[in-house]
């Protein structure tokens, strides 16, 4: 996909992305939420537990919204983001209590839904298991769908947006297979092991406990 700061392509675009997740990690039982695409700092996707959404032919629908900074991450990235939302809605449809405070701290029945649907999960000590990463399984869907970068070219970018795994990584390139490869990793505190996906050239620190990540 080209890169574009036209909202209403892109939510189409991602409309595309959530039918096929849908059928192909759900046997198509999800109902379709409205997508919406807004400025949310420090929030990468969120959706809503009531039908507050209105479609034009009066049905009501409940929204899942992708912060605008989240769509200049890697398509792999913003697959895995997409498809743990949905793994919400699956929750609330099923009256699966996932989460507490408020919806802010994830548990470990969003954990275990998450896992089945090629989803690595990792937990955060302010927000549980909220950290979210594509599978290997879930880069060679993406592949097989024909995804490519979303690039909204938005302010307020995933650098100052993400503060659960705070993602600074690129796309990875194409090999001899013609299979595109993720060119991050996993890095690790050794200390309180909060995780973060980078650049595999990268150096960073733990902001709670001052050692550098491995």
């Amino acid at each position: 996909m080209k890169p574009t700061t036209k909202t209403s392509r892109t939510a189409a675009y991602i409309e595309k992305m959530v039918r096929a997740l849908n059928e192909h990690y759900f046997g198509g039982e999800l109902e379709e939420p409205i997508v919406t695409i807004q400025n949310t700092p420090k929030v990468y996707g969120q959706v809503t537990e009531n039908k507050t959404w209105h479609r034009a032919d009066g049905t009501q629908h409940r929204a899942l919204n992708i912060g605008a900074g989240t769509l200049d991450l890697p398509i792999e990235e913003v697959t895995a983001i997409i498809l743990g939302q949905l793994v919400r809605l699956y929750d609330i449809q099923r009256g699966i209590k996932d989460s507490s405070r408020e919806g802010r701290y994830m548990n470990k029945r969003f954990r275990d839904e998450a896992a089945t649907r090629d989803l690595e999960v990792s937990k955060d000590p302010r927000s549980g298991w909220s950290i979210i990463e594509p599978t290997e399984a879930l880069i060679e869907f993406v592949i097989s769908q024909g995804w490519t970068d979303i690039q909204m070219g938005r302010d307020g970018g995933s650098g100052s947006q993400r503060t659960e795994d705070d993602n600074d990584s690129n796309a990875g390139t194409a090999d001899g297979s013609g299979k595109k490869r993720s060119s991050t990793r996993k890095i690790v505190c050794p200390v309180c092991g909060q995780s973060v996906r980078a650049a595999r050239d990268a150096y960073i620190k733990c902001g709670y406990c001052d050692l550098l990540m491995v």
